[in-house]
């Protein structure tokens, strides 16, 4: 398994950005496609946005869409969400999460992924 480590996370108005990193140790992101989720106070944790190895492709959730980015930075292990025009209802702690590129899964559902960071706080105010 990967370890991974979140950093980035912060105090922000409404309407500002922040860059989130998920480092990797152990071994590097090849191989693997690496997700953002996210769990607000009393809620369960849900799908942000994840970046496939094999074609780096995306895929967002319908409420980031539009203002977060996920890219991935090979040569320095990391994988970064870019976070912009945030609001209120984006506060939450987000977790980086990375797993085995499988052609057959979507890797939107917790389920997919099997090697977790220990999250960083995000809060927005309004």
């Amino acid at each position: 398994q990967v370890q991974l480590v979140e950093s980035g996370g912060g105090l922000v108005q409404a309407g500002g950005s922040l860059r989130l990193s998920c480092q990797a140790s152990g071994r590097t992101f090849s191989g693997l496609t690496t997700g953002w989720f996210r769990q607000a106070p009393g809620k369960e944790r849900e799908f942000v946005a994840r970046i496939r190895w094999t074609t780096s492709a995306t895929s967002y959730a319908d409420s980031v869409k539009g203002r977060f980015t996920i890219s991935r930075d090979n040569a320095e292990n990391t994988v970064y969400l870019q976070m912009n025009n945030l609001k209120p209802e984006d506060t939450a702690v987000y977790y980086c999460a990375a797993e085995t590129d499988y052609y057959y899964k979507n890797y939107r559902n917790e389920a997919d992924f099997g090697s977790w960071g220990q999250g960083t706080q995000v809060t927005v105010s309004s």
